[in-house]
């Protein structure tokens, strides 16, 4: 295929070319060795050197259709890529003054914050949103492929920074406020990761069960980290496993590693069949013309049409 096709009908000039070499028929003049062959003279018409001279002499209009054809942009169908699928990952952390209690060698909130920070560096091609609750919801980063802008912004808020209004803890309500962010990319897989160390009164009563069932309708995977000494309450776990997703409970700080490791396992990137792309394809072409032109420069030390 070619990008310019239209430029192919400059063919027609190296084709007259060629029938003008082959079919002329100039002076000829006569030299004093061309006698009769009787007499010894040359025999036949030099019908081979004829081929050969016409073959040197035919080589600048080939040269003429490779210029031709190199401007009409060849091209071909490379072969598709595979890429990886896009996975939108939204945070929804507990900022609640319990997450100030002691874990390892910080606070809940601190080991969260750090076990996330690693979890990014499993992602890497993945989009990154962050967002803030405890009686309300606060989105502190939007979705980015850009884990550097995720990391700079950790240190800006705290439990104990916390603007007034997220001394609580409502779940259900941050959850959805994470669907909408969530709902807003059409393209590539949705996930939300929970870390909380607490209960949510709005999960009481089925509630969690219409959440879940909404965030499955959306094709979001709710994945849910119990930072406490205790298990997490049954209302989260049906909310996460509703959605395909799963309930953990890490005792201590390499525990926690360990979850946001798990989903990753759980949760692998998959990769799609790209659509083939047109690129171009000068290479047989050029080589096709710098053969062509080292041969008419070899023709021209030696083998050349002349008048007599």
């Amino acid at each position: 295929m070619f990008g310019r096709p239209w430029l192919l009908l400059l063919l027609a000039l190296p084709v007259l070319l060629l029938c003008f070499v082959w079919q002329r028929r100039g002076g000829r003049v006569v030299l004093p060795f061309d006698r009769d062959p009787a007499d010894g003279g040359p025999r036949g018409s030099g019908w081979l050197l004829r081929g050969m001279l016409g073959v040197g002499e035919s080589l600048p209009a080939l040269l003429l259709a490779v210029a031709i054809l190199l401007l009409a942009l060849p091209q071909e169908l490379a072969r598709p890529k595979e890429k990886r699928a896009l996975t939108n990952i939204q945070f929804c952390v507990d900022i609640s003054g319990s997450m100030t209690a002691k874990f390892g060698a910080g606070t809940r909130y601190d080991a969260s914050m750090a076990a996330i920070s690693q979890f990014l560096d499993y992602r890497t091609g993945d989009s990154f949103g962050l967002t803030f609750f405890g009686n309300n919801y606060l989105h502190w980063v939007p979705l980015t492929s850009d884990p550097t802008a995720f990391r700079c912004s950790i240190g800006f808020m705290s439990p104990d920074q916390a603007p007034p209004g997220f001394g609580g803890t409502e779940i259900g309500r941050a959850v959805l406020g994470c669907r909408e962010v969530l709902t807003t990319r059409a393209e590539g897989d949705r996930m939300l990761i929970l870390v909380t160390d607490g209960f949510s009164s709005d999960l009481m009563n089925g509630a969690e069960l219409e959440i879940a069932k909404r965030l499955k309708r959306d094709g979001i995977t709710l994945f849910a980290v119990n930072i406490q000494e205790s298990d997490a309450p049954g209302e989260i776990v049906n909310l996460a496993r509703t959605t395909g997703g799963e309930v953990f409970n890490p005792d201590d700080t390499k525990a926690l590693d360990d979850v946001f490791r798990r989903i990753d396992e759980m949760t692998k990137a998959k990769l799609e069949q790209g659509t083939p792309e047109m690129i171009d394809w000068f290479a047989p072409f050029c080589i096709a013309g710098l053969a062509i032109l080292g041969l008419y420069v070899l023709v021209q030390l030696g083998l050349r049409y002349t008048p007599w």
